[in-house]
């Protein structure tokens, strides 16, 4: 885990910095393992862009990520570990003794060759996958279901973790990344481990090309339109927004209003939010 950093040849290469990928092993993807992935440019069904600032980008084959890790009691062996364009954290090919091939999230501390499985009889140790109920009071987990059954939906992204401090009854408290502290019922499942490519965050993208490469448009200020086209927009030279808060081009209040519905119904599983 290192980040590769480049002489200044040119004033983009200044602060372009990569990631070393010391932690992949395999270039090639598993083909039985890939699907399409269709672009629309930020289009609805009507041609229509509902969200701005997309288009372009690389072609990429969409990898299909075990989440559910639904196959108990079968160990896996670990065959590689990947780069995956359409996540910032790597993949592990796991290979079932069944000779079943699936793709999971690759935690830290995964190498070839170690052995990964699912289950209630599975260990305690980094890559397998558990029951909250099953697991020790303080373990560091990631890949979190929220309904039991339905495949891990947070703590996914690269370096991320999670940490089960408590249980009771039919729920688990887990502390979040964010710092939120929120139950979860505690036959949903999560894997053990932290998830990889820590350095992910400190990677610089130093050129605006490497941005379109992901797919990102460029985005105007709207304090650089004209007053018809933005709430921020016109006056004479530099202004101010002119109004309470930030908002959007469309009216609404921005940066830093809580978008949050406060009638939903899972608000009342969350113990402490994050201000």
């Amino acid at each position: 885990m290192a980040i590769k950093t480049y002489k200044p040849t040119s004033p983009a290469r200044r602060f372009y910095t990569t990631s070393s990928f010391d932690e992949v092993t395999k270039s090639a993807p598993e083909k039985s393992l890939l699907t399409e992935k269709k672009k629309n440019a930020g289009r609805n069904n009507q041609g229509r862009i509902t969200v701005r600032h997309r288009g372009g980008g690389n072609r990429v084959k969409y990898r299909i990520i075990d989440f559910k890790r639904d196959k108990d009691g079968i160990p896996a062996k670990v065959v590689g570990i990947e780069y995956d364009p359409n996540r910032s954290a790597y993949i592990a090919l796991l290979n079932y003794a069944d000779g079943e091939k699936r793709y999971i999230l690759a935690p830290l501390g995964l190498n070839v060759g170690d052995t990964v499985m699912s289950g209630a009889n599975a260990e305690i140790k980094v890559g397998n996958a558990l029951e909250l109920k099953d697991m020790p009071v303080g373990a560091v987990i990631h890949n979190i279901e929220m309904v039991p059954g339905n495949g891990g939906q947070i703590v996914r992204s690269a370096g991320m973790e999670a940490r089960l401090m408590a249980k009771e009854g039919k729920y688990a408290t887990i502390k979040l990344p964010s710092g939120e502290m929120r139950l979860i019922l505690a036959n949903c499942k999560a894997t053990i481990g932290q998830v990889g490519n820590l350095e992910h965050e400190i990677v610089s993208i130093g050129k605006a090309g490497r941005t379109r490469h992901m797919g990102i448009r460029p985005t105007v200020r709207g304090s650089v339109m004209n007053p018809n086209d933005h709430p921020h927009g016109g006056g004479e030279g530099k202004s101010p927004v002119g109004r309470k808060s930030p908002l959007t081009p469309w009216g609404k209040p921005a940066l830093g209003k809580k978008t949050r519905n406060t009638k939903k119904q899972s608000s009342k599983l969350i113990i402490k939010r994050v201000n």
